[in-house]
């Protein structure tokens, strides 16, 4: 079904795949990222989705023998991947960065996983690939969260490089969002569906380029992601603790005021209430999170 990374060089033949690369402004990088792409699979399609680019990107990535499917304003990376998913043409989809980070060489080694049975193969960065030493922190507690939220050893939980069987990839482009977080929703998706996730090490190069990505938009990102680990699988897994953590200082400051001033106060009644409320939320977000996989399933089928 895919090709055998010892033979690449010798077996030309390809199968049904699809390699979609979101640009956005990536003239300086999305031409060798395409030849590179095409030496190791000659026959793979090459979907280039060009995000309002303001450059020349299209021009290139036609020339250098992709289809190019331009948007006519930047809609973000989510929309792309989306816009890629649904126009590929084929049965497994390789997403991956046009801005040279990764190397497509890894390509038959993220395809040899789903041979194994896996339904996505996940490029994890090693330690040296991170742009900066604060976004290898934030990825790392993304990847303990998320492990902790699912049970699972998850090496990176926002790694854009990935090879996913198509059919059930969009079976949940109705929950990827716009942005720049589609990589954590897709996977927790992916976990909570029950379909086996790999990882694959890979070590990410340093990007062509400037960074589409700001610091304040980083932090909010950082905040989000956080907030969809727990709504996209399991929420009581998240607000249970939130909620005992409140109800402990309800109770320890109730009793602080007890012994001190022999009375309950207000601020023990709201923390304690508090307590109730994050849990009762955390529940109902259970039942919606129950609901939303139950109608990607029901359109799949």
């Amino acid at each position: 079904m895919t090709i055998d990374p010892l033979q690449a060089d010798q077996d030309h033949s390809s199968p049904s795949l699809s390699v979609v690369v979101p640009a956005k402004n990536e003239s300086r990088a999305i031409g060798k990222v395409i030849s590179s792409i095409f030496r190791i699979i000659p026959d793979a399609e090459v979907l280039v989705i060009d995000d309002g680019s303001t450059d020349n990107t299209t021009e290139i990535a036609e020339k250098a023998g992709a289809r190019v499917i331009a948007q006519p304003y930047s809609m973000g990376n989510g929309a792309a991947i989306k816009r890629g998913a649904r126009s590929a043409h084929g049965e497994i989809l390789v997403f991956m960065d046009g801005d040279g980070q990764h190397n497509p060489q890894d390509i038959p080694r993220l395809l040899e996983q789903l041979d194994r049975g896996y339904d996505m193969a996940v490029g994890a960065r090693q330690k040296g690939s991170q742009a900066n030493v604060g976004r290898g922190l934030a990825n790392r507690f993304y990847n303990r969260l998320a492990s902790y939220m699912t049970g699972q050893r998850i090496e990176d939980l926002t790694s854009g490089f990935r090879a996913v069987r198509a059919r059930m990839f969009r079976e949940f482009l109705h929950l990827l969002p716009n942005g720049f977080s589609y990589p954590t929703t897709i996977t927790m998706a992916f976990f909570r569906a029950g379909y086996p996730v790999t990882y694959v090490p890979i070590h990410a190069a340093k990007r062509v380029g400037n960074s589409h990505l700001k610091p304040l938009q980083d932090g909010l990102r950082f905040l989000l992601i956080i907030f969809k680990v727990g709504t996209l699988y399991s929420p009581l897994k998240l607000f249970v603790p939130v909620s005992f953590g409140f109800f402990l200082l309800g109770v320890g400051y109730y009793l602080f005021t007890f012994i001190t001033m022999s009375r309950f106060t207000n601020m023990s009644a709201l923390l304690l209430t508090t307590s109730v409320i994050i849990f009762l939320i955390g529940l109902v977000s259970e039942q919606i999170t129950q609901l939303m996989y139950k109608d990607a399933i029901a359109e799949d089928g």
